[in-house]
């Protein structure tokens, strides 16, 4: 691997004045103006002109991600909220105008032709779609949109119970769910349950006007149904909605007899008669739950020396986010729930964000979000900004890559031979078991957004169908109906961003596949690994996938090759 640097410095402006700082819509306008206006009279002055636009992209967007990071840090400020709501509300709709004007002075050029095609041409046919999909009267129905999404974690972010006279919030309590007392556990699932179900109906008339808005902004830019406007907007232009559907029936084929399998496993392992949904993640008796950190500082603390192992770029980047006060881990009351690696455009410097309470999957998501923060800093030195949008089914590569890579080092984590041995075990099963919910999430959504008018009871009896299609019978659900119909609600990503899901799942065979190729070759699979990440979004799906190595497929017969894989790893540490 070749040396590489963590610390990212901020390029100096050129348009805008070093201390310029975003405040209203009119001390931005002019040089979106200037932008519109500015005469390009050959290919060097185009190449400026887009270095240029580059620059405000960014320090917008850093703006923007920095609203919605403090916002989400704490939901019950109301001056954060508020000032995520004036850019949703008040720049953002003014500006998207000018957008669309500048896409379409890039496209009218005539010295488009003269740059490099090869480093442009993704970029290009990005803002052809975005040309494609503009609409005015949708300026105002997607700023709605952003504001209404982000009620979500407002809502879940209150979400508290009470265990042994103690306040914890969902997160938290998640943790008694691997407790080897099970009347604990029962105790635990139905307040949690319980609780989930009182903003039953809130979650549901917030997903039902989310979802007849976002069908009026398909409907405007001439689409049948939001679901073929998304796919559109999400750039998917290496596969279609009938790919989609092949990989749900693969998942059914090939996945759901390894899970039940699993499943069957975890009853036996308790000596249960019937496994409840409150034994799935559980330890028998005598066993303590893996426990790899207690502090969020513990945890960032390990997660570089795990990640120096790998290689010290990997460890500098977490050390560089520390440095910077990039990192908030520890879960806690008024906290919006989930986790996420935010790039930050103009800085570089990623920020990284998730609910840690001590538990193994809080391992899990730190390294996931480690491996986004080094995809951001292997793509900052991209001269546009546009070349670091990287699609997500490469994104989730990196991430998903980065838990498997980094399992050689979790003695880290784990001084016990035996802990250790439990914790590689889970995680590979994870590997596996996800897959299912990821199908039925992305079904769910197919159904929902190709049938926009639907009432909340057609909404519920399809989910449990399609939720019943992906599931084994291996765990019985009898008495607990109505908090499985509402167990939609736990996605996050179905408020917030509608259709970001299928990409875990292609993602997830391409991880597989770059920790089948990293057994085989170490140093090889992690310059592959360095290699497609730097190449941002400069590269098609297919060609980012071949420069790490591995295949863009996810027909049923790389599925069925790469689960039997991983079955054949479980095996030989069980």
């Amino acid at each position: 691997m070749k040396t590489l640097d963590a610390n990212i410095e901020k390029q100096p402006r050129t348009l805008l004045p070093e201390n310029f700082t975003i405040t209203t819509w009119d001390a931005l306008q002019p040089y979106f103006e200037e932008l519109q206006q500015r005469p390009l009279g050959n290919v060097s002055e185009l190449e400026q002109w887009l270095k240029d636009v580059s620059e405000l992209e960014a320090v917008i967007s850093e703006d923007a991600c920095w609203r919605q990071i403090r916002m989400t840090c704490d939901t019950t400020d109301k001056v954060l909220e508020d000032a995520f709501t004036y850019f949703c509300m008040e720049i953002q709709p003014k500006l998207q105008p000018y957008a669309d004007a500048l896409n379409k002075k890039l496209l009218a050029c005539e010295w488009v032709k003269d740059l490099d095609q090869e480093l442009y041409a993704t970029y290009l046919r990005s803002v052809r779609k975005q040309v494609k999909l503009f609409r005015e009267e949708n300026v105002p129905l997607l700023a709605e949109l952003s504001v209404m999404s982000q009620q979500y974690g407002a809502i879940a972010g209150k979400m508290t119970i009470n265990v042994n006279g103690q306040e914890y919030t969902l997160q938290q309590a998640a943790r008694f769910l691997e407790n080897s007392d099970r009347a604990l556990r029962e105790e635990v699932f139905g307040k949690t349950a319980a609780r989930r179900l009182e903003d039953k109906a809130a979650f549901d008339t917030l997903y039902t006007a989310l979802v007849e808005k976002r069908d009026q902004v398909a409907k405007n830019a001439g689409f049948a149904n939001y679901r073929d406007y998304k796919f559109e907007e999400l750039g998917r232009f290496d596969y279609t909605k009938e790919d989609c559907f092949q990989f749900h029936a693969a998942i059914k084929e090939h996945i759901i007899p390894l899970v039940k399998n699993l499943q069957e496993k975890q009853r036996e392992k308790l000596h249960l008669d019937i496994l409840k949904p409150w034994d799935t993640e559980a330890e028998p008796a005598g066993v303590k739950p893996l426990e790899p950190f207690h502090t969020g500082e513990e945890l960032v603390n390990k997660a570089i020396e795990t990640f120096d192992e790998l290689g010290p770029f990997f460890g500098n980047c977490l050390r560089v986010m520390q440095r910077m006060g990039r990192l908030d881990l520890d879960s806690r009351k008024g906290k919006a729930p989930g986790g996420y690696n935010c790039p930050l455009a103009e800085t570089g410097v990623p920020f990284i964000f998730m609910n840690a309470a001590g538990q193994m999957k809080d391992l899990t998501t730190m390294v996931h979000e480690g491996g986004h923060a080094v995809h951001s800093f292997l793509s900052h030195h991209l001269k546009l900004s546009a070349f670091k949008e990287y699609p997500m089914e490469i994104a989730e590569v990196a991430s998903m890559s980065m838990e498997l890579f980094t399992m050689d080092y979790w003695d880290i984590f784990f001084k016990d031979g035996e802990e250790l041995r439990r914790a590689k075990l889970q995680q590979l099963e994870r590997s596996i078991s996800i897959f299912p919910w990821i199908a039925t999430i992305d079904k769910f959504q197919h159904w929902v957004y190709e049938h926009p008018h639907h009432t909340v009871e057609e909404r519920t009896a399809n989910w449990i169908q399609i939720l019943n299609d992906f599931s084994t019978s291996a765990v019985d659900w009898t008495g607990w109906e109505d908090y499985r119909a509402i167990s939609w609600q736990r996605q996050l990503h179905l408020f917030e961003v509608p259709f970001y899901y299928i990409e875990y799942g292609i993602a997830q065979l391409g991880a597989i596949a770059m920790w089948k190729q990293y057994k085989e070759n170490k140093q090889q699979a992690l310059d592959n690994y360095v290699k497609a990440l730097s190449l941002g979004s400069t590269r098609t799906l297919p060609e980012l996938y071949k420069a790490a190595g591995i295949r863009f497929d996810f027909s049923p017969d790389y599925v069925k090759e790469l689960a039997n894989f991983v079955q054949q790893e479980i095996d030989k540490i069980s």
